[in-house]
Parts: structure tokens; C-alpha cells; sequence
């Protein structure tokens, strides 16, 4: 590890770190706010390529309806249908009906087919030709369908096409000829949804070496794509790099009748996404430079005001680290500075204070009781209050210890109650012992809680969310969850510092402890089906509202007298 410069000087080290933590600080902002940037851009640019898909799906089935509506008009001619009713029907004459079409609807593509598969005239010729097979697929399709009708994509020649094919009825319900229409899918209908989209659109044919059939990008750049893209195993939108810039590539199949399959590719330069970001991160440079400069220069200004000060309270510092506590540092000062040479002062007073009390503080391990040692300045003797005493035992610990070596259990246990702690000093309870994985929590000793039931119950019900995140970790680490059972009892108990005049410990004893000790066990009763149980006492001390569940009247060990016990099922 690389050792930090070694300075002499107090402004020398003052300069380097404020110019180093500056630099440091906007330096991190910057690579934050270009990952921002970035990550809002990729965000930006997979909502624009759904959209884009969206908007291609939806001009489909419009052009499709177009087609359909077109092909249905014709289908319904009262003209055409005539053709099929005189004695000699002539293709000639049903090719210049369809010629005659293409002009009106717009359509390049028309083609006549016989209802028993053959072909019969088409706008270009009267001979059958392999461009015609996607209109034969989907004759094939239609007539097995229950609307007669069918539609789809496929190539009329090298030109990829959108088509619709419909029958006509000549007389009904004979079917005389089906009537196919074809659009081109070209450039034209790629810079449309370009238009719409502000996204690049290219039409790909084929499985491993794509062909490009139409694109909305140069021809250099369209051809890159053909040779990188891998349509068939992209699920999501991938990078494709094109011409030294990464564009964001989504790839949506399109069904094709007849044919090699397609994909219409829709992209977006992640570059030019970026461009506007990327004068933001400009300017964000410029100003890390100036405050760079702006934190030399005061960081200067600061040295020269804070030398004299520093050393000072160095020296005094040093005069603490040999246990002078007596020494007091005097500077005339009303900034900060000076109420630092204050606190520095009262802190030898404090040192002074604590070296005083340092084996009474040793003695007791709460910080509550720690709190009340020294304010009162003597140990705690025993006094009567009323306290909710809380008993939390892990279930199964003795199975897992079987199976698990001990730096794991150790381990394992340790991870537990840290976070079961958490939850009882979240609501002020004092931890008044560790017993293996069991806890004694107090709530209403040594500090008094008029509401310490509510503490409990609220503990005990974060310790239950507690637990269950614990084991959506043990889960994710391959190891079994833990359960526990939580057992509350409200009484009056005797509190006070207990032990040898060497060791103290400050705890509870009473028949209430006895009782909430009890409770605990009876969780693994099934009947119960309860993990924290609080007894008749408790229930009645509650202040809030919680999911109460009668458990009815249980006998104790100990007890001569049966006691009712509820579950906590869970806040109301």
C-alpha cells in the first residue's frame, strides 16, 4: 500500500489533504454523475426501443387493415366476380382487372390464386413464379381458419412484403379465387418509423449471415450490422458496435409465411443519447478545476490562521497522552478554535472524571445502568419496581450446533443476536444477559418505562421481522432458517446490582422473572402456534393495539396457580 506524503509543516499537510479530499470529492461526482448520465441514457434508450416496437406493431396492423380492407373490396367486385361466371374465363382479362387495382389501392403486389392451389394471374404475369409461394402459404392458412382470412409477412421476389390473402365468392358460398395483396416492407416503410420514432430501423432476412432487406442507416454501416448481429440468441437489447460507435440494438421477429426468417432491428447511438450529458459533464469539469483552486487557496489562508492554535493543542494533547490531566490550555479566542481549547479542557476534566469511576463503570455492562453509576456517583442497591422482563431462546440451537463446526457456529450465533439486540434496544431495552443463545431484556429497569409492556411486545415483534430478514440471508447462503420463541411478563421485581464485591452484575430476580422464563418454552407447543407469548399481566399493561390470541389458562412449573397466556400474532 502506498504511504502518504510526509510533511513537516502543518499548512503543508493542511493543503494537501483539503486539495486532495476536493479533488477527491469531485472526482467522485463526476464519475457518479457520468455513470448517472449513462445509466439514465441506456434507461432512456430501452424505453425508446420498446416504444419504437409499439409504434412498428401498431403500423403493421393498421397496414395490415388497409390491406385486408383493399383485398375484401376487391374480392367483393362485382366485376371480377363476373369473370367466373361466363362460359370461358379469361386470365388476360383477370390480369388487367388486377393492374387496374393496383393503381386504386396502391398496392404493387396483387396476385389471383386458384382455390385448388394453382395460380392463376398476378400484376406482372400470367405464369406461376416461386415468388408467389407466401401467397399459397397463406391460401393454406386462410382456409383452415375460421375467419377465412389470413395474414403475415413473406417475399415476393427479393422484396420482403407484408400480405394479406382473402377468398371471393362466385356464386357465395362457392369460393371462386383468393385474392392476395402485398405491401413492400422497403427503405420508405423503415424511414417512416424512423419519422416516429427517432430511431434507427433495419430489416434483416436470414439466420447466421443476416442479409439487410432495408435500412434506415448507411450502407457501410448496414452492412456491419448483417455481419454482428446474432438476432436469434438476443432476448434483450444488446450493444452492437457500428462504425466506432456503440448503438443499443433490440431485435423483434416478424412472422413470415413463407421463407427466411425476419427481424426488424431497432437501434439507437448510445453516443449520440449522450451528447447532451456530455456538456454537462463539461462544465461540471470546469468547476471541479476552480474549486480546486478556490479549496488551495483557502486552505492557505486557513494554515496560516490555524498553525500557532494547532500546535498548541498538540502540545496539550501530548501533556494528556501522559496522564496529565491537570494541565489546562489557554488561548484567547472566540472562534471555533477557542471553544475547541474549551473542550480540550473539560476533557482532561473528564479524563480526570472517568479514571474515578473507571472500575465501577467496568463492573456493569448496560449503558443505562453505566448512565445512573455515574450521575449517582455509588452502585445501585436493590429497590422494588415494576418491569416487563422479556425471554428470547433460538429453537433447534442444540441440532444445529451438531452439525456445524464451532468458529461457524460461533459465528452464526454472534450474526443472530446482533440483530436481535438491535430490535430490543430499538424500543430501550436493556440486554440484562446472554445466556448461550438465550437474552434477558429488561424494560423498565434500571430506567423506569411506564409503557415498558408496549416496549416488549413492539421488541419482540421487530425481532420477528428481524429474524425473518436474518433468514432471506441464511436462504441465500445455502443454510436452514431459525425460528425462536419469545416469552413477556409484566410484574413487580426486585432491581439492584448483584454479585461479589469484585464483580457486579445489575439484574432482576422475583417470581415475575420466574414466569417469563416459563413462557418461553411453551412456544414450541404446536397447539399454540405462537412464537411470542405474553402473559395475563402484560396483555393488561398494553397501552396499544396489537393481534391478541387467546391461548387460555396454562400451568407453570413453579406456579400453584394456573396463568392465561395470549399470543401476539402480530401490530393491529
Amino acid at each position: 500500500m502506498p504511504r502518504l506524503p510526509q510533511f513537516r509543516r502543518f499548512g503543508s499537510r493542511l493543503l494537501f489533504f483539503t486539495a486532495g479530499l476536493v479533488a477527491l470529492a469531485q472526482a467522485a461526482t463526476y464519475v457518479l454523475v457520468s455513470r448517472a448520465n449513462r445509466q439514465n441514457a441506456l434507461v432512456a434508450i430501452d424505453e425508446a426501443l420498446e416504444q419504437g416496437a409499439r409504434q412498428f406493431r401498431a403500423a403493421s396492423l393498421r397496414r395490415e387493415a388497409d390491406l385486408l380492407l383493399a383485398a375484401r373490396m376487391m374480392a367483393g367486385d362485382y366485376a371480377l366476380r363476373q369473370l367466373f361466371l361466363v362460359s370461358r374465363f379469361s386470365p388476360e382479362t383477370a390480369r388487367s382487372a388486377l393492374v387496374s387495382y393496383r393503381k386504386r389501392i396502391e398496392a404493387p403486389a396483387i396476385v389471383m390464386l386458384d382455390p385448388a392451389g394453382g395460380f392463376i394471374a398476378d400484376t406482372r404475369t400470367l405464369e406461376a413464379e416461386p415468388r408467389h409461394a407466401p401467397f399459397f402459404a397463406l391460401q393454406k392458412i386462410a382456409d383452415a381458419s375460421e375467419a377465412f382470412e389470413a395474414a403475415g409477412w413473406g417475399f415476393v421476389g427479393d422484396e420482403l412484403h407484408q400480405i394479406v390473402v382473402v377468398p371471393m365468392l362466385a356464386p357465395p358460398p362457392e369460393v371462386a379465387a383468393w385474392i392476395g395483396v402485398g405491401f413492400p416492407a422497403d427503405r420508405q416503410t423503415a424511414e417512416e418509423l424512423k419519422a416516429t420514432s427517432a430511431l434507427e430501423v433495419t430489416f434483416l432476412a436470414g439466420e447466421g449471415a443476416p442479409r439487410v432487406v432495408a435500412s434506415t442507416l448507411p450502407a457501410g454501416l448496414a452492412a456491419e450490422l448483417a455481419r454482428a448481429a446474432r438476432p436469434a440468441l438476443a432476448s434483450a437489447p444488446v450493444r452492437v458496435a457500428l462504425g466506432g460507435e456503440d448503438y443499443v440494438t433490440a431485435y423483434r421477429r416478424v412472422s413470415v409465411a413463407d421463407g427466411p426468417p425476419v427481424w426488424v432491428v431497432l437501434q439507437r447511438s448510445l453516443q449520440a443519447e449522450l451528447a447532451p450529458s456530455r456538456q454537462l459533464e463539461a462544465v461540471l469539469a470546469i468547476v471541479t478545476i476552480l474549486g480546486l483552486a478556490a479549496a488551495i487557496a483557502a486552505a492557505l489562508g486557513l494554515a496560516r490562521s490555524f498553525a500557532n492554535p494547532v500546535r498548541l493543542l498538540a502540545k496539550h494533547t501530548e501533556r494528556i497522552s501522559y496522564g496529565d490531566y491537570d494541565t489546562r490550555i489557554e488561548l484567547d479566542r472566540a472562534d471555533e478554535l477557542g471553544r475547541l481549547a474549551e473542550a480540550f479542557n473539560a476533557m482532561s476534566a473528564g479524563l480526570a472524571e472517568r479514571d474515578r469511576v473507571r472500575d465501577l463503570l467496568d463492573k456493569n455492562v448496560s449503558p443505562e445502568v453505566a448512565a445512573r453509576l455515574l450521575r449517582d456517583g455509588h452502585a445501585l442497591g436493590g429497590e422494588e419496581r415494576e418491569v416487563t422482563v422479556l425471554f428470547a431462546d433460538l429453537r433447534g440451537f442444540t441440532t444445529l450446533a451438531e452439525g456445524m463446526p464451532a468458529p461457524e457456529l460461533v459465528a452464526l450465533l454472534n450474526r443472530y443476536l446482533d440483530r436481535m439486540s438491535a430490535a430490543l434496544e430499538a424500543e430501550g431495552g436493556v440486554i440484562d444477559k446472554y445466556i448461550g443463545d438465550e437474552i434477558m431484556a429488561l424494560f423498565g429497569a434500571p430506567v423506569a418505562a411506564p409503557d415498558g409492556a408496549d416496549r416488549a411486545v413492539r421488541a419482540a415483534l421487530g425481532m420477528r421481522s428481524a429474524l425473518a430478514a436474518f433468514n432471506r440471508e441464511l436462504a441465500a447462503e445455502g443454510r436452514p432458517a431459525l425460528a425462536f420463541g419469545v416469552g413477556i411478563n409484566t410484574a413487580r421485581v426486585v432491581a439492584g446490582n448483584i454479585g461479589s464485591r469484585r464483580r457486579l452484575n445489575y439484574s432482576v430476580i422475583g417470581d415475575g422473572v420466574n414466569l417469563a422464563a416459563r413462557l418461553q418454552p411453551l412456544t414450541r407447543r404446536a397447539e399454540f402456534a405462537a412464537d411470542i407469548i405474553v402473559s395475563e399481566t402484560t396483555r393488561a399493561a398494553l397501552g396499544g393495539r396489537y393481534s391478541l390470541r387467546p391461548l387460555g389458562v396454562v400451568e407453570v412449573k413453579g406456579k400453584a396457580e394456573a396463568v392465561r397466556i395470549h399470543a401476539v400474532d402480530g401490530a393491529a
